[in-house]
């Protein structure tokens, strides 16, 4: 049993899951969810008869909410628009800087709602919002500097989850292939401050408390862009930063192979040794993508427990490769998900393809088991993006929770025992039935409870941006 200590309630509510799983909890019938206000206060399984009178019954799989570790919202704009033509990850960059050059606080208000939205009916109550369109056309700052990052967060009070604003250092255009730094210049103008001090001013004056929050469902965190896009002088800035407000740190780190030998030309230094070298690595950072990290990275990476975020769906499309993620988390780096560039936005998908990509790379099975995965999804990830209250279905713990059908023509037909497995091996975000977030309904029976129609609200928001 777990969850014997009652905090004290306000609003109090009740549900009977069907069947639960959390990390601590493991898979467990008849669970009895109860919760006050935005905490849970009691959690116990077994539980049928009169105790659970009044509940509201949860039919399927119950676990904690999903973490969206790495998203670019705008980038939800692009799926399908460039499946037409061929080429790399480069080629596609430019199409997104042509969305990114279109945008403004009101039509990006009204895009990131509605990709947030599609994120809660995907049964994600969390999202690290990796942010770095900062300022208006030609790098011209708005009246307010910090306008578009409150755009995201407002965009996600609508859309009812939980954020984490990454707000991105971005200072340079990148790299030349002889490691040479190139000035920003067309739509990068937007992105960039004048230097890592500049940028912490910016964010300050997102007035953080102590500890990194600025509303009930936010926190601020901080990124360095990449190598190619932060010199290793300005990084230190950033860093410090992060430190006084024990806020999360992430940063793109190997995500192409070009990217690699531009930073062994220009520092003679792999991007995460730059990293580490700027005291950028740790238990509260994330290395995202970490695709084409060397033997000595993923030693670097696992010896200061620095996550690394896999966006498996998004490095399949761009082209990018398949991650080392079993030799990352056997070294000590523990696993995130992230929906990145939104060519799908399905935390499940995400999960498995973890797995499945070190099935093609190895000819063997067996490499994660459904609650590793299932962890990385949930868990791990919350911690992640500053938030280790969440993803735990435990008294005290943050109320949220997804539930997800198992009698879906995805689903049905798994006993029991291994509706953890049929969830992450089998089931699609279009399963997901239930989302609470702080106690508070937001899908319900597969509707979202705040965005009447999503798909209406994407096609609208899409339509304006791509005109």
């Amino acid at each position: 049993m777990t969850g014997t200590v009652s905090l004290e309630a306000s609003t109090a509510r009740s549900w009977l899951a069907e069947l639960a799983w959390s990390p601590a909890l493991g898979l467990r019938s008849d669970v009895l969810i109860e919760a006050s206000g935005d905490r849970f206060t009691r959690v116990t399984p077994d539980v049928s008869g009169p105790a659970a009178s009044g509940a509201t019954r949860l039919v399927g799989l119950t676990m904690p909410g999903f973490a969206n570790a790495h998203s670019h919202a705008f980038h939800r704009a692009l799926r399908g628009v460039t499946e037409t033509v061929g080429g790399t990850f480069w080629t596609w960059r430019e199409r997104m800087y042509e969305v990114a050059d279109r945008l403004d606080p009101d039509s990006y208000l009204e895009l990131a709602s509605a990709v947030y939205a599609e994120m809660a009916l995907a049964g994600i109550s969390c999202v690290g919002e990796f942010h770095y369109l900062h300022h208006g056309p030609g790098g011209v700052s708005y009246t307010d500097p910090n306008v578009m990052g409150r755009t995201l967060i407002e965009a996600a009070r609508r859309a009812g989850i939980r954020i984490t604003l990454l707000d991105c250092c971005y200072l340079s255009g990148g790299l030349s292939g002889d490691g040479r730094q190139q000035p920003l210049e067309g739509t990068q103008l937007r992105f960039g401050d004048s230097s890592g001090a500049g940028w912490a001013v910016r964010v300050d004056a997102l007035r953080p408390d102590a500890v990194g929050r600025i509303g009930a469902h936010a926190r601020l965190g901080a990124a360095i862009h990449s190598v190619r896009a932060v010199p290793p002088s300005e990084m230190p800035d950033v860093a410090i930063w992060s430190h006084r407000y024990g806020a999360p740190l992430h940063a793109h780190v190997s995500e192409q192979l070009a990217e690699n030998r531009a930073c062994l030309a220009a520092h003679r230094a792999t991007p995460a040794e730059v990293l580490a070298d700027a005291g950028a690595l740790g238990p509260r950072s994330t290395a995202v993508h970490a695709t084409h990290v060397i033997a000595s990275d993923i030693e670097l990476l696992g010896g200061s427990r620095c996550h690394v975020c896999m966006c498996p769906t998004t490095e399949a499309d761009l082209a990018d490769g398949i991650g080392r993620a079993r030799a990352v988390a056997d070294e000590g780096s523990p696993l995130t998900l992230g929906s990145d560039s939104h060519a799908v936005i399905d935390l499940l998908e995400e999960a498995r393809r973890v797995e499945h990509g070190e099935r093609l790379t190895s000819g063997e099975r067996g490499h994660f088991t459904a609650a590793d995965l299932a962890a990385a999804a949930s868990t791990v990830g919350h911690a992640s993006l500053g938030w280790p209250e969440a993803g735990e279905l435990t008294a005290g713990g943050l109320a949220d929770f997804v539930t997800i059908a198992l009698d879906s023509p995805r689903t049905a037909g798994a006993p029991r025992a291994a509706a953890l497995e049929s969830v992450i091996f089998g089931a699609s975000a279009a399963d997901v039935r239930c989302l609470v977030v702080s106690g508070r309904d937001v899908v319900t029976d597969g509707h979202h409870m705040l965005v009447p129609d999503v798909p209406l609200a994407l096609s609208t928001a899409i339509g304006t941006v791509l005109g």
